[in-house]
């Protein structure tokens, strides 16, 4: 009989389940453990993207989530240390669980650092493989992302009616304030650009402008972009006040991604939002920013069904009439319905029509619900970011 991992390796010789995936309504579907031993319990959504796992599972605004990788092959390129989205390299941030068709196989790029099993043991996320992925997916897709408890023990012994029990007991998203666990809890600076072959990642030599970046989940590649148009990056904790965003003295106010229900995030975020918006500063939310933005101007957010995860998601640009290919990391959106006079539509999701963007009218303000930041996924829309220092020089011009 074979070890574990050289039943992931060679076709699982041992038949015997080394993990389990037990859904809230009692399903459980049986796999073989890899990663952490333990449990854990998150919601389950699943995910298209065909590369960049390790951007995706490091991506904070994953938090108290399973991921299920529609692509099969995941795990066959390895980890690094540069493929991460967390700032806190310390912290184990993001999701909780991974689920995947296929074992995982060696790595195989000149890249890689560590074999992804060995990876998730070291960042403590629990990982089955061995199941349908497909029908789990077309399960979320008709009934929603269902809470879960995902289990991994080596010698396969597991308490499936206290699995069953802690899964239904599960709160879900909605409500859920989940900024706190995953956000700087002090002030920092940032100075790292993005990668470019062959030197990789770069520092700031100059800077002409300053934008304070408020955490609630931010991810290492939107600081580096920002920091890539010349600015100086501060970012500070979710909790900070206006007052103290305001004695920064900032050309520009970034509004990150982050985890949970936007609603309860926006009860001690939106007023410091509304604040900066009445000073006219111009301010660019990215996800859970773009919720915020929404809110602070009276719009609604809404729980979607199966929210959206992936690197091939379609959106329009409303204001150029262009399409591009764009990642996404969301389980709400923001009711277009609800949106105020002076807030414009200006991106759309293609796929199935939800807002994935706006703009003010009265104010030096945009959001958009995606990640143009690409990691991981595609660069169609690096050009927001040019779009937001242009709005701060136009200000700063004015001013």
């Amino acid at each position: 009989m074979g070890s574990e991992q050289d039943n992931q390796n060679t076709g699982w010789q041992d038949p015997k389940p080394t993990a389990l995936l037990v859904l809230a309504d009692g399903l459980v579907l049986e796999g073989f453990g890899l990663g952490a031993t333990g449990q854990a319990a998150g919601e389950v959504c699943f995910n298209t993207a065909m590369t960049g796992y390790q951007e995706i599972l490091t991506d904070p605004s994953y938090a108290g989530q399973i991921i299920t990788f529609t692509f099969p092959h995941i795990g066959n390129v390895g980890t690094n240390d540069d493929d991460i989205e967390t700032v806190n390299m310390a912290a184990v941030l993001g999701a909780c669980g991974v689920v995947l068709r296929a074992p995982i196989t060696g790595a195989s790029n000149w890249r890689a650092a560590k074999h992804f099993d060995a990876w998730l043991k070291a960042r403590g996320i629990i990982g089955i493989s061995g199941l349908d992925t497909r029908a789990l997916t077309a399960r979320i897709r008709e009934a929603g992302m269902p809470n879960a408890v995902i289990a991994h023990a080596p010698d396969g012994g597991f308490d499936v009616e206290a699995l069953k029990r802690a899964a239904a007991a599960l709160p879900a998203m909605d409500g859920l304030d989940l900024v706190p666990k995953v956000a700087a809890t002090q002030r920092y600076g940032w100075d790292e650009t993005v990668w470019a072959w062959p030197g990789g990642y770069g520092r700031q030599q100059a800077t002409s402008r300053h934008v304070v970046a408020i955490d609630y989940g931010i991810k290492r590649n939107i600081l580096r972009l920002i920091a890539t148009t010349g600015a100086k990056v501060t970012v500070v904790p979710p909790t900070a006040s206006a007052a103290d965003i305001l004695a920064l003295n900032p050309d520009g106010v970034f509004l990150s991604n982050g985890p949970g229900d936007p609603a309860a995030t926006g009860q001690y975020a939106v007023p410091v939002i509304q604040t900066l918006l009445a000073e006219k500063v111009p301010t660019f939310g990215i996800c859970l920013g773009h919720q915020m933005l929404g809110l602070a101007v009276g719009a609604r957010t809404r729980k979607m069904r199966q929210g959206h995860h992936g690197a091939n998601h379609p959106v329009k640009d409303l204001t150029t009439g262009k399409v591009e290919i764009t990642s996404m990391n969301h389980g709400f959106a923001v009711d277009r319905d609800s949106l105020p006079g002076n807030a414009v539509e200006t991106h759309v999701s293609l796929f199935d029509g939800s807002n994935c963007g706006i703009a003010l009218t009265d104010r030096p303000a945009f959001s958009v619900q995606y990640h143009p930041e690409a990691s991981p996924g595609p660069q169609d829309s690096h050009y927001l970011f040019a779009r937001f220092a242009e709005m701060m020089a136009s200000r700063k011009a004015v001013v």
